[in-house]
């Protein structure tokens, strides 16, 4: 499995020289320029992530990377661990939200289970490679040891390089692990320099108090291990979960093969913030699916400068929103293929 270092060496800055030539063939199609709005942003995004101004629709995988958190023992969930397991054999049924959303915008899903507290049997679709079982709570330990975090990375790597040799021309990472919005408000407040409370949210359904105690204990956290910022890795195995590093890895090695990869909501966002923190030009090869309900979602947009396709009060994670805002990205391609220019419908084009 490659180290972070080994990844990080192979991501090249975005070449966007393709744009211009994408923008001039949507400036061809028959419409008044740019009426089209974020539907030519989109395909031009695309063309310069590909470095190609010829688009075809991508083959899109969702990997859904799954763990459970040791912080769920401090009361910050509503939902008992066990749930993580159980959902994780939802997913492998085609049960859950990303299994109806995947079909719908012609993506296959994949179940990773980098570190649930349970053992499954050999299942299609699912990937095991189990780090640990679980995570340690944060509250009172690091929640990982770094080479576990490092482990977590190379999985999330793997993972990405076993479905581009798939074929996948886009990838969508998604999540499962009870308690993981604890983790990542932690590292959204570290890597972000906002207040915790700014940035952490109900998650599953925290009424008043329980939001409350769940921002105390990430300030506690954040006291108690006292993580560096400057030094993403490390922050990452002190307060993140594995589901969260594997997402990290995945985006690293996406980024490394010159694959787009479309962001879901607070977690696989994440996941997306620690990459770039780790090596900044990962975000020339993002797209953000949606804008989460979970606050603070729009801190991690911001730092990373995305901008999401859609708005639709989501939370559920999962790589949900993003399978949804799959659609949208293939209008996009289809209306860049398909519509007609100027002269090939015979119509008068603009008067200079």
């Amino acid at each position: 499995m490659s180290s972070v270092r080994e990844i990080i060496k192979r991501i090249k800055p975005l070449d966007p020289s393709a744009g211009p030539r994408a923008q001039e063939h949507l400036d061809d199609l028959t419409k008044p320029r740019g009426s089209l709005g974020r539907l030519e942003e989109l395909a031009r995004r695309l063309a310069e992530i590909y470095g190609s101004a010829e688009l075809e629709q991508p083959l899109a995988y969702v990997a859904v990377f799954a763990a459970d958190h040791g912080v769920t023992q401090s009361g910050v969930s509503p939902y008992p661990a066990e749930v993580t397991p159980q959902m994780v054999l939802n997913f492998l049924n085609g049960g859950a939200g990303i299994n109806v959303l995947a079909r719908q915008a012609w993506a296959e899903v994949r179940v990773v289970d980098v570190g649930v507290d349970y053992d499954f049997e050999e299942l299609p679709g699912l990937i095991s490679a189990k780090v640990a079982r679980g995570t340690a709570n944060l509250a009172q330990a690091p929640a990982m040891s770094l080479e576990q975090a490092e482990q977590a990375i190379a999985v999330g790597a793997g993972v990405a390089e076993k479905l581009i040799g798939e074929g996948a021309q886009l990838l969508i990472p998604g999540d499962m692990g009870i308690g993981n919005t604890t983790s990542c408000a932690a590292l959204t407040a570290l890597l972000c320099a906002r207040p915790v409370a700014e940035v952490t949210g109900r998650g599953a359904g925290l009424d008043d108090e329980g939001l409350a105690q769940k921002v105390a204990i990430i300030e506690k956290a954040i006291a108690l291990h006292r993580p560096d910022p400057g030094d993403p890795l490390r922050a990452l195995a002190a307060l993140g979960g594995l589901e969260i590093a594997a997402i990290c890895g995945f985006v690293l090695e996406a980024a490394a093969q010159g694959k787009p990869v479309l962001l879901d909501g607070f977690i696989s966002t994440c996941g997306a913030l620690v990459a770039a923190k780790l090596c900044p030009e990962v975000t020339g090869y993002l797209l953000a699916g949606h804008c989460s309900v979970e606050i603070g979602h729009r801190a991690q947009l911001e730092a990373l400068g995305l901008r999401p396709i859609l708005d639709l009060d989501l939370r559920l994670g999962e790589g949900s929103g993003a399978a949804l805002a799959l659609n949208v990205l293939r209008a996009a391609v289809y209306i860049y293929n398909e519509m007609a220019t100027f002269a090939s419908a015979g119509v008068s084009g603009r008067e200079e």
